[in-house]
């Protein structure tokens, strides 16, 4: 009996530890998950909705600590470079609004977590406003028609999701 207790709280101790290491890899800070939208879990089909900003997003994960709300936005490729990517910011701080409008909670920060490193971005005022101005820039792109693309990147036309549909693709 008491080798058996020896054996199961060895065990429990193994299986605290592998699971404390799988979080630290993913990059999920610690925390409660109160939404999860990737596929390692459940898919979640209830995006967020600001009817104030006219945006909606699946954020991959929100954690809470304690009164605050973190989203965490999971990227498959590696960061290239020692900055994240501009867009992928941007898909954070709309998280970080969208929390702040929907659940009533201003993140602090956000997570960005690509596949070699996981990186807190500041949701400051600065920040805010810079995605504001870059909604308010999409609107007023989507009413007045074609807008010239905005890169000279072969890679990213080849894998952008309106290839089909673009005339202006560079190769």
């Amino acid at each position: 009996m008491l080798l058996t207790g020896l054996l199961l709280l060895i065990a429990g101790v193994l299986l605290f530890l592998v699971a404390r290491k799988q979080r630290e890899e993913s990059g999920v800070p610690a925390g409660e998950i109160i939404y999860a939208d990737t596929s390692r879990w459940r898919r979640n089909d209830r995006p967020l909705f600001s009817n104030r900003y006219r945006l909606t997003g699946k954020p991959d994960y929100l954690v809470r600590q304690g009164r605050e709300i973190i989203p965490v936005e999971v990227k498959s490729t590696q960061l290239r470079g020692r900055e994240p990517y501009e867009s992928h910011v941007m898909q954070l701080a709309a998280y970080c609004l969208l929390v702040e409008d929907v659940l009533g909670v201003r993140p602090s920060h956000g997570i960005l977590k690509y596949a070699d490193v996981a990186l807190r971005i500041d949701y400051t005022e600065d920040l805010r406003t810079e995605l504001l101005a870059t909604l308010k820039d999409i609107r007023w792109a989507r009413r007045h028609g074609d807008i010239p693309r905005s890169h000279n990147d072969p890679n990213r036309c080849r894998f952008c999701g309106y290839r089909d549909a673009c005339d202006q693709a560079l190769d």
